[in-house]
C-alpha cells in the first residue's frame, strides 16, 4: 500500500533513502551514512501529536503518542535494531551495539517505545536472536528486554507494572 507521505521527499536526503514497496507495510528505510555505534544519527524534529495509538504512532511517553512527519517513518521493527530513538533527548542513535554501515537497513526495536502495541505483529526480521510476536515491552519476557536500550517512560511503567505485580504475589502467600 503506498501512503502518500504529508511531507516533502526526502526529508533527510544525507542520512535516508526510502525504498517504497506495493507491499501492505513494504517501504523501509536504508542508511546512506556509515557511523560508528552509539552515535548521534537524526533529530526527531518533525511530528504532530495524536490522541491514539496505531500502527505508524510512536509513544513518546505514557498516554501520549506522535507521528512522524518525515522519512523516519519508514525505519521498521528489528529485534537486532540498527539505531535508537530516544523520545526523551528526540533524537535517533546509533544502536549502542553495533556499528551502522553505508546500506544498512535503518530499523529500531519497537518495545523500546511502546508498552503496548496498537497492531502486534509476528516479526520475521530474521535476526538469530528474534523474539517472535511483538506486542510491546509489557507482554515480553523481562530477561528478553534486558538486551536493549529501553526508553525512560517504558522503563518507569514496567517498573510500576513489576512493583505492583510484586506487592500481588506478596499479599498472595
Amino acid at each position: 500500500m503506498i501512503v502518500t507521505p504529508s511531507w516533502q521527499q526526502p526529508s533527510h536526503p544525507d542520512l535516508i533513502q526510502v525504498i517504497s514497496s506495493p507491499d501492505k507495510f513494504g517501504n523501509f528505510a536504508l542508511s546512506l551514512v556509515s557511523l560508528p555505534a552509539g552515535a548521534f544519527f537524526a533529530r526527531i524534529d518533525k511530528y504532530h501529536f495524536v490522541n491514539d495509538r496505531s500502527y505508524a504512532t510512536v509513544e513518546a511517553s505514557q498516554g501520549r503518542h506522535l507521528e512522524l512527519d518525515s522519512d523516519l517513518l519508514y525505519v521498521n521493527h528489528s529485534c537486532d535494531p540498527a539505531l535508537e530513538f530516544d523520545v526523551t533527548r528526540m533524537e535517533v542513535r546509533v544502536s549502542h551495539h553495533r556499528r551502522l554501515n553505508k546500506g544498512d537497513e535503518l530499523t529500531f526495536f519497537y518495545p523500546s517505545t511502546e508498552l503496548h502495541m496498537a497492531q502486534p505483529f509476528d516479526c520475521h526480521c530474521r535476526a538469530s536472536e528474534c523474539k517472535g510476536r511483538i506486542a510491546g515491552a509489557a507482554q515480553m519476557e523481562p530477561s528478553h528486554l534486558d538486551e536493549y536500550w529501553l526508553n525512560q517512560h517504558v522503563q518507569e511503567q514496567l517498573a510500576r507494572k513489576n512493583y505492583a505485580n510484586d506487592v500481588i504475589v506478596a499479599t498472595e502467600r
